[in-house]
């Protein structure tokens, strides 16, 4: 358990948040989320000791552990993968190394007896014959094969890094559990079982998180950050979201009852209740819907930008074709033999083991790379408009936003470049910011608004959450469920992918799955599953 109390952080004038009185329970999962700048991680930092509070205290229950995940992939270069994933549990780590060097001396007193027999005690009170195995068990559960376990850190690549650091924070079950973007470069299937992980996790866990599919598939609880102020809120993201939605809404409606407020309040709650009741998701979360109250249903303050895509034609029939597409880098296959249609209304996720397939992939069907083998042709009514992955290219230049944005447009007057600046969160003198300044989020929110200008018929968006945060990712998504045309896209988004595509295309090394189905189905199916396996 933690407890928080009058707790609050301000550097210089500015004051993140106060007045903060709070307590972090076992049995429940707690999502932080808040706009970019509002104190997500420095509310985590501040948890366990990274961060000094300007006032308040932080407490944890008697004898209890904290884990926390770390950021730097460096740190453990030196050490064996299985020995980074044990010294998790730093209290069972130390009495390893003291045994070990006991048992090492050259001459072993009577003293040195009694405590190693002390040692011996404690290392098996912590299950300490099971640790290797343990750690082993949870390398393996996130993708690190048994063959990487006695390797060096620095023989691993980035993307492995990543899953050890986690392995080691999961590792002995930590009373409380402090994670920050944990899904940062996992793929979809790593992600998937870190979610049936700690979702039967029975003690504390705090999570940021810019993927709304996994806040919803582990979050008992929502802790909101909004304006100097630090609220808690039962049930997972999509019920604080859509709930402090319908609250703005009533509120908005002045004139609407009191009386009827609380009907449609209680009816939101009932309809909650009973999807998640008939989710796939058969874990112990599903406990956030006892304590629901209408109380805690307010409307939200963020500000959500207004994406708004507009095809300027309706596409006609023939929209791509592609035949025989083939692409290797470096002697690497990324992707061959591909060969489908695109039809009308066709929203596609493209998915591959290895992300630059996918990349290369666009890169193809826009003109700035070539097969190996293999065309492609798009129809005559087809106008398109890409978000690569990558975009610093687009920014390495000495322009203000308005002139950046005004490379792209026919109308380059000021008034119709802000309303599209505007849109995307950019207001007043916020226009006149240089673009080689901009965050990574800034620069995202500006390749849609040159999208937006483009008014086309199909959208090809690689990885389009990258660097957004939880609001533009919504208003991205609510856009792309309505829009008109065509939408070839890849994710590791999980919501993006089930929400928007109609249609999964997977490309291999040795061809393709093309499946018309949801992407829960699609990741389920035992079939395709033992299908998939055999294509990399």
């Amino acid at each position: 358990m933690i407890t928080v109390e009058n707790l609050a952080i301000q550097f210089g004038k500015r004051i993140l948040f106060q007045d903060v009185n709070m307590k972090f329970i076992p049995g429940n999962c707690y999502g932080i989320i808040g706009a970019n700048g509002a104190g997500k991680s420095t509310f985590l930092k501040m948890l366990y000791g990274d961060v000094q509070s300007s006032r308040g205290s932080v407490t944890f229950g008697s004898g209890e552990r904290l884990s926390v995940l770390k950021q730097n992939h460096f740190e453990f270069d030196e050490c064996k993968v299985l020995n980074t994933v044990l010294m998790g549990h730093s209290i069972l780590w130390d009495i390893i190394n003291e045994k070990e060097a006991l048992y090492a001396k050259p001459t072993f007193t009577e003293e040195d007896g009694i405590r190693a027999s002390e040692l011996e005690e404690r290392f098996s009170e912590l299950n300490g014959w099971n640790a290797e195995s343990d750690a082993a068990t949870l390398l393996s559960g996130l993708g690190i094969k048994e063959d990487l376990h006695g390797k060096l850190m620095k023989e691993l690549s980035g993307k492995q890094k990543v899953k050890v650091l986690l392995a080691q924070a999961l590792f002995g079950k930590p009373d409380n559990l402090l994670l920050d973007e944990p899904t940062n470069d996992l793929d979809l299937e790593t992600v998937d079982w870190l979610e049936g992980y700690l979702s039967n996790f029975d003690n504390t866990v705090l999570v940021v998180s810019h993927d709304r599919h996994f806040l919803d598939s582990i979050c008992t609880h929502i802790v909101d950050i909004d304006f100097n102020r630090v609220q808690l809120f039962s049930g997972n993201y999509s019920f604080w979201y859509e709930s402090s939605q319908l609250a703005l809404r009533q509120q908005q409606t002045q004139n609407k009852k009191a009386e009827e407020k609380k009907k449609e309040l209680l009816e939101f709650i009932a309809r909650f209740s009973a999807n998640v009741a008939k989710s796939k998701q058969t874990t112990s979360r599903k406990k956030m819907i006892e304590k629901l109250n209408i109380e805690e249903i307010k409307p939200s303050t963020r500000k959500y930008p207004g994406i708004i895509f507009t095809p300027e034609r309706e596409p006609g029939n023939n929209i791509l074709e592609v035949r025989d597409l083939s692409k290797s880098i470096e002697g690497k296959i990324l992707f061959k033999d591909l060969n489908f249609t695109v039809e009308k209304n066709d929203k596609i996720v493209f998915l591959s083991k290895d992300t630059r397939a996918m990349t290369a992939f666009f890169e193809i069907l826009n003109g700035l790379d070539k097969p190996d083998t293999g065309k492609y042709e798009w129809g005559q009514t087809i106008t398109t408009a890409y978000l690569p992955l990558e975009n610093e290219q687009f920014f390495q230049v000495n322009m203000s936003l308005l002139e950046w944005l005004g490379q792209y447009s026919t109308d380059t007057s000021e008034l119709f470049l802000r309303g599209y600046l505007g849109k995307m969160l950019f207001s007043g003198e916020e226009i006149f910011k240089k673009a080689n300044v901009l965050s990574g989020g800034e620069k995202v929110r500006c390749m849609i608004s040159r999208m937006m200008l483009r008014n086309a018929n199909v959208m090809m968006l690689d990885t389009p959450t990258n660097h957004l945060d939880l609001e533009s990712i919504q208003a991205f998504n609510n856009t792309l469920i309505k829009f008109k045309g065509n939408i070839l896209m890849s994710s590791h988004d999980h919501e993006f992918i089930q929400t928007v595509c109609n249609r999964i295309i997977e490309i291999t090394p040795k061809g393709m799955i093309d499946k018309r189905m949801d992407y829960d189905d699609y990741i389920l199916n035992d079939k395709l599953k033992e299908q998939r396996n055999g294509m990399y």
